[in-house]
């Protein structure tokens, strides 16, 4: 049984058809012709036109709100946005926080595949018009992928389940079910699940459904799960939200096959903001239950040995690049010989996250451990050998 959830259309810009070469036959060159124009059809159909409202689609892609359209204003929407994608990725709405990441959020627009903007008109308090400049980043899905892996974030899989708001809201009138036909009710709640990478439905709001009202203020799980059998997957978010003095308050309680995972209650004076908590607290139960880690190395000190070094300035250089690799945490000069220099580097996935970040760029190449017994070894590969691996500075 399918339910409401929110959806967005986007445009794409498709790619311009090649003239054909000269030294095609006349019977030739009418074929290509012919298919050059039916790929520019194509191409124009799949181009934004204008009245199209382009929109973030699928977790690697984000909504920034900008002053304007400068380098500046970009590049610090290109790291918000990138937090906004990992946040998606991995569930967890502090993932901007966690080791390493602040430093690839400095350098955001390298993972950056396209953008746009967008101009949202509304209406300010005084009643006038307003207008908001919205960033929209798409960001290369490979990249960030390996960000995680070298990283060691945290990433809820996909697909993700898309559980059943049941929500009731009483504003001293008595409470009322918010189902498909009064659906703008839950709109901050729907949106703020999006935002943290996953879908919310309403129920049909039939009228054996409204009669749930009950089963939903008083709490009964049992009960709201029974309503919602008819739906898939057996997860369900309660809510009820009523006023409190002069605000407002909401109870959430989060349950997954018949097991409550999570239970919680916000004030404020602000109902909106309350019931986006709603949608909050679901990612956060989620991310606990399903997000893994991934198997990387284990975070300590490594050593590895670089090669190709001939002057001062590629020590410079090879220093500069390792100080700017999120994966590394500190470094340590510890042995120099005229064919090669050695480090032990602090890392915050092992050597599996490091050749991650290394292989991602076009510094260093290698990587294969070189056995020497006369070396110390600060650290091991996972189910690996013991030795020291070796890169070479391009």
């Amino acid at each position: 049984m399918a339910y409401a959830t929110d959806v967005a259309i986007d445009g794409y810009r498709g790619a311009q058809p090649r003239s054909p070469g000269r030294g095609a036959v006349p019977g030739m060159l009418a074929l290509l012709w012919s298919a050059c124009l039916l790929l520019a059809s194509f191409s124009a159909a799949a181009q934004r036109v204008e009245g199209d409202r382009v929109s973030a689609q699928g977790a690697y892609s984000a909504e920034v709100v900008v002053n304007g359209q400068g380098a500046d204003e970009r590049k610090a929407g290109f790291a918000r946005g990138l937090a906004q994608v990992l946040g998606k990725l991995s569930g967890d709405r502090g993932a901007a926080s966690r080791p390493g990441v602040g430093q690839e959020l400095r350098q955001a627009e390298k993972y950056v595949e396209g953008y746009d903007y967008r101009q949202d008109e509304g209406v300010s308090a005084s009643g006038a018009p307003s207008f908001k400049t919205t960033l929209v980043i798409r960001y290369n899905e490979e990249m960030v992928d390996s960000l995680t892996l070298a990283l060691a974030l945290p990433v809820w899989p996909q697909p993700r389940p898309k559980p059943v708001l049941w929500l009731a809201i009483d504003d001293g009138s008595g409470p009322r079910l918010v189902g498909l036909p009064n659906g703008e009710a839950a709109r901050s709640t729907l949106d703020r699940a999006l935002q943290r990478g996953y879908r919310l439905g309403l129920p049909n709001g039939t009228a054996s459904e409204q009669a749930v009202v009950g089963a939903i203020w008083r709490g009964d799980t049992a009960a709201v799960a029974r309503a919602s059998q008819r739906y898939s997957p057996p997860m369900q978010l309660v809510g009820k939200l009523y006023r409190d003095g002069s605000g407002w308050k909401a109870d959430w309680i989060f349950v997954d096959n018949g097991k409550v995972l999570s239970r919680w209650s916000e004030s404020g004076a602000n109902a909106r903001q309350l019931l986006a908590t709603g949608a909050d607290g679901t990612a956060d139960a989620l991310m606990k239950r399903y997000a893994k880690r991934p198997e990387t190395g284990p975070a300590g000190t490594y050593r590895v040995a670089f090669t190709g070094l001939h002057s001062a300035d590629d020590y410079v250089r090879l220093s500069g690049y390792l100080q700017g690799l999120a994966v590394v945490r500190g470094m340590t000069p510890v042995r120099a010989t005229p064919q090669r220099l050695e480090f032990d580097l602090e890392l915050l996935s092992g050597l599996s996250g490091f050749k991650l970040m290394v292989n991602a760029g076009n510094v260093l190449v290698g990587g294969d451990l070189a056995a020497d017994p006369s070396i110390p070894v600060a650290g091991d590969l996972p189910d690996g050998p013991r030795g020291t691996p070796v890169y070479r500075l391009q």
